[in-house]
């Protein structure tokens, strides 16, 4: 389902995540991410992209958030996250036009804390300017996911 919203009518939480991106480090790609992810009683844990020389090694956004909402609150309480990613202007600001999505793998990881709140929560997906907004549910980004209840037939 997409929302296109104008700048002065993004959500609280879409602000949370462009300022996040602010502060990615992202040397190599000058794609900076940030993410928002927000408790059910509005507390927000926020995270940004972190690369490394040895590509492998960087972090995205969802994941550095996600580390950061377990240590706030826990997962069992994550009820809607927001990401938003662009280049980073020499005014400091985010800019960029198209929606940026979780990665497949930060797809996962949102999938893993959706089930452990036990919720099909809200992805709020941001341009990095944030004019541009979609949300969808993790269920839509990731259809016939691998979860916990996955796991019940294995050993031990």
């Amino acid at each position: 389902m997409m929302d296109e919203t104008s700048e002065t009518g993004t959500d609280p939480l879409v602000a949370r995540a462009r300022a996040a991106a602010r502060g990615a480090y992202a040397p190599y790609s000058g794609f900076s991410v940030g993410c928002a992810v927000e408790a059910a009683d509005g507390t927000v844990a926020v995270g940004a992209n972190m690369e490394n020389a040895c590509y492998r090694l960087g972090v995205c956004a969802e994941q550095s958030a996600l580390s950061a909402a377990a240590q706030a609150f826990g997962l069992g309480r994550v009820a809607r996250v927001a990401v938003a990613g662009g280049r980073l202007g020499p005014d400091g600001e985010l800019a960029g036009e198209m929606v940026v999505t979780p990665c497949g793998g930060c797809r996962q990881a949102l999938l893993e804390a959706a089930h452990v709140a036990g919720a099909d929560i809200e992805i709020v997906s941001a341009s990095g300017d944030g004019r541009a907004v979609e949300r969808r549910r993790i269920s839509e980004l990731l259809p016939a996911g691998f979860g916990p209840a996955n796991l019940k037939d294995a050993d031990g």
